[in-house]
């Protein structure tokens, strides 16, 4: 039972008892207590109207900024495999003793060498020329 219909149902009451609302002191405070009540339970159906239309309108602006979301930033971000495009800052190498991918950081870049983890041999890190093959259009180098 919505409260508008709580509120009916109190006038009903109040009604059916046949108040003197023109000369008795407690029927005029009851008659007027009854329509205070109308005009709350109007205002309240009317605030959750709105409150259901925000919803609705937020809803559609959020389905809409995941679509501009998606057009900025593509359709998934992980996506891409050969880890280049990636906003850290670490880089793939591989280990011209044993072959080990190893991942390095900025600061090891800023070093020069590495010391591979796996044959302990250590060797220069050169990365200017070598091609992405993410189909990104860079170079390693150019992050």
């Amino acid at each position: 039972m919505t409260i508008s219909e709580k509120v009916a149902y109190l006038k009903g009451l109040a009604e059916g008892l046949e108040l003197d609302t023109a000369k008795s002191k407690e029927g005029k405070l009851i008659s007027v207590m009854i329509g205070i009540l109308e005009e709350i339970g109007l205002s309240i159906e009317d605030l959750e109207e709105n409150a259901d239309a925000l919803g609705e309108e937020l809803d559609a602006v959020s389905d809409d900024l995941a679509d501009v979301e998606e057009i900025i930033y593509g359709e998934d971000e992980d996506d891409d495999e050969c880890g280049c495009c990636d906003d850290e800052d670490f880089f793939e190498v591989e280990c011209p003793n044993c072959g080990a991918e190893l991942d390095i950081d900025e600061s090891i870049l800023e070093a020069g060498t590495v010391e591979c983890p796996g044959c302990g041999s250590k060797f220069a890190i050169d990365l200017t020329d070598d091609e992405c093959d993410c189909g990104c259009d860079h170079e390693h180098g150019e992050d």
